[in-house]
């Protein structure tokens, strides 16, 4: 899809994390709704009815397990939830809401994944699946995330 017809407003998701930066990486992600885009690829809805954010500055993390957005975003994005696990978190163990596959682009890489929820105080995380996904890994000295030098900067699928 053309990058006029992937426009979405940009927003920041990391509202009460903003204080502390150091070590932190955080990166510019696209978000779509999957559903909507097949819709709009069989002609059922126009491509600009797709929902999709574009984020600002997700944070990358490599400790959390997949992509993880904050509630009001799921709920911007129409996503449904499929079911819910136990999971781990500084705060301890609970159940957690798991939702329906996006579509995520960072930095022209794209990749399908589900999406678990999280509190709206937290930031939008990009966790250790897309990241594998997209071949990407974090260079903490620049702050920045960057293709895999195992792999030629390039993104390579791994099926050892």
């Amino acid at each position: 899809m053309s990058a006029d017809l992937r426009k979405a407003p940009k927003m920041s998701t990391n509202l009460l994390w903003q204080k502390d930066t150091m070590g932190r990486v955080t990166t510019e992600a696209l978000v779509e709704n999957l559903k909507d885009l097949w819709d709009a690829e069989r002609g059922m809805i126009p491509v600009e009815n797709v929902r999709r954010l574009q984020l600002t500055d997700a944070l990358v993390d490599t400790g959390a397990t997949t992509l993880a957005l904050p509630t009001r975003l799921i709920q911007q994005l129409g996503l449904k939830k499929t079911r819910e696990r136990n999971a781990i978190s500084a705060h301890g163990t609970g159940a957690i809401g798991i939702y329906e596959a996006v579509h995520l682009t960072i930095m022209g890489r794209d990749c399908v994944v589900e999406v678990m929820e999280v509190p709206d105080d937290v930031p939008a995380l990009i966790g250790q699946i897309p990241l594998e996904m997209l071949d990407f890994v974090v260079d903490l000295q620049g702050r920045r995330l960057t293709g895999n030098p195992a792999h030629g900067g390039e993104q390579i699928l791994e099926l050892l």
